[in-house]
């Protein structure tokens, strides 16, 4: 099959065609299938609702950082098709993830709440079985819906089916010769292939129907590339960016297989993830460890049934709770559920014509540091960012709260986010101190109640390990 993947030559000429493939280091370009898509504007957004044929592909990479992607200012091309996507779409610059844990981060993406009121905060918690998530409004609206994950926290178990006729993990195959997985504590069988086999399966019984298709793709999180992608070194930070480069053109091939079928100009594709990576910045590596910038910065771009040019870039500060009201806004689809997230419709509007938009909306990412025990007290970090400000909050065990460490950045003048600067910045860190503290004393919806608790069966549990994760 080839593979469609738009390649940013030194030159500087985007070529975007199916065929384009790293092998053994040297770049091979086939030209063959172009892009299908009509060249648009963004004044055609607003016509999106009124079509009938429009389907929804939304694309989930699991552990992918935003500062890793070529798009996002990475010196590397580690992302071509991403790269393509952005320059033919919206890129949002400054996207926050909710968690930097996969379970409570997409139970927030799913329902547009933040996780203090989602409730999802720890192990045995599931996703509100009162909430009215996405792909019941899209299966209500006449939408096939199919969810294809490879990730255990994403499983019916946790309440994510909510809305899918199709909701299922692959069955894996047998790793091909050429596959790598550098990561030690990583069991985790198949790869992201085996995902884009079920979708193009889903693709040959439903195609001509109206879908809504989630992949939620793990190759990333696992640091498994193949021998094609293993262009950027050994180190484990280089692994990682081969996997992102693999990743990319298994996107690639997706987006192949709708051109194939003629679906990719009457689509809506949605290129997300859950949470970024560490890579010993602040001396940690990993994830669902902390909120810094490393595992809450990551990537959101869209792509309209349509080429826009240029692309247009939102640089203002944006959420993972406002993917699914963005999206059924486009759709001209019911909201969701007295969500925090907002539609950024009006903003890739601005955006697009250079009008000035505020950048006053606050965002939040939380974590409770003691999710893997549930016997344990409560200690949760809560990051707080406004315009070029992040404030993070961590307290401590102790059920008065009196023991705080608190650390403010200025990304205006450190976009690293290194150096603390609360000393200096009083008023802003008391504002966003308020913030952080209301926000902890929020408690779930009537509709969505007490957390849902969940009993894992050993087979699950190991699932999770195989993950990486100290599952009791």
């Amino acid at each position: 099959m080839k593979v469609l993947r738009g390649i940013a030559i030194a030159a500087g000429v985007l070529i975007a065609g199916a065929g384009a493939l790293y092998l053994s280091g040297v770049l091979r370009i086939e030209v063959t299938n172009q892009d299908p898509r009509p060249v648009g504007t963004i004044d055609q957004i607003d016509a999106l609702r009124e079509r009938k044929d429009l389907n929804v592909l939304f694309i989930l990479t699991d552990t992918l950082r935003a500062g890793r992607l070529h798009a996002y200012g990475y010196s590397r091309e580690t992302s071509p098709t991403f790269d393509y996507m952005a320059e033919t779409g919206v890129r949002f610059a400054r996207h926050l993830a909710q968690s930097s844990w996969t379970k409570c981060s997409m139970a927030s993406l799913w329902t547009g709440m933040y996780p203090q009121r989602t409730g999802v905060l720890r192990t045995p918690h599931a996703a509100p079985e009162g909430a009215k998530m996405p792909a019941e409004i899209l299966r209500e609206a006449g939408f096939r819906t199919a969810g294809l994950w490879r990730n255990g926290w994403v499983a019916p178990t946790f309440g994510f089916s909510q809305g899918f006729e199709v909701y299922e993990r692959p069955t894996p195959k047998a790793m091909s010769r050429n596959m790598r997985v550098e990561n030690p504590n990583i069991t985790l069988e198949g790869t992201d292939n085996d995902v884009i086999d079920a979708a193009e399966e889903f693709l040959r019984i439903h195609g001509r129907e109206r879908f809504f298709l989630y992949v939620h793709l793990m190759d990333v999180h696992q640091y498994l590339y193949d021998t094609n992608s293993a262009v950027f070194g050994a180190t484990y930070s280089d692994i990682y960016d081969n996997s992102v480069l693999h990743t990319d053109g298994v996107i690639g091939r997706l987006l192949t297989l709708f051109v194939d079928q003629g679906l990719l100009q009457k689509t809506l594709v949605v290129m997300a993830a859950d949470h970024g990576e560490a890579f010993g910045e602040r001396g940690i590596e990993g994830h669902a460890r902390e909120v810094d910038l490393e595992e809450t910065d990551i990537p959101l771009i869209l792509g309209f049934p349509f080429r826009l040019d240029p692309g247009v870039v939102v640089s203002t500060r944006t959420r993972n709770v406002d993917i699914w009201p963005t999206v059924l806004d486009l759709l001209g689809l019911p909201r969701l559920m007295d969500p925090d997230g907002r539609s950024l419709v009006a903003t890739i509007k601005a955006s697009a014509r250079n009008k000035p938009i505020p950048d006053d909306v606050p965002g939040i990412a939380h974590l409770e540091r003691g999710w893997g025990r549930p016997e344990l007290p409560s200690r949760p970090t809560v990051a707080v960012t406004k315009g070029p400000y992040r404030f993070i909050l961590q307290l401590a065990p102790d059920a008065s709260r009196d023991q705080r460490v608190e650390t403010l950045y200025d990304a205006s003048n450190d976009p690293q986010e290194r150096k603390n600067v609360i000393e200096q910045n009083p008023e802003i860190a008391a504002e966003l101190r308020a913030l952080a503290d209301a926000y902890l004393l929020q408690t779930p919806p009537p509709w969505v109640g007490t957390p849902t608790n969940v009993d894992l069966d050993e087979k699950e549990a190991d699932e999770l390990r195989a993950l990486g994760y100290a599952v009791p």
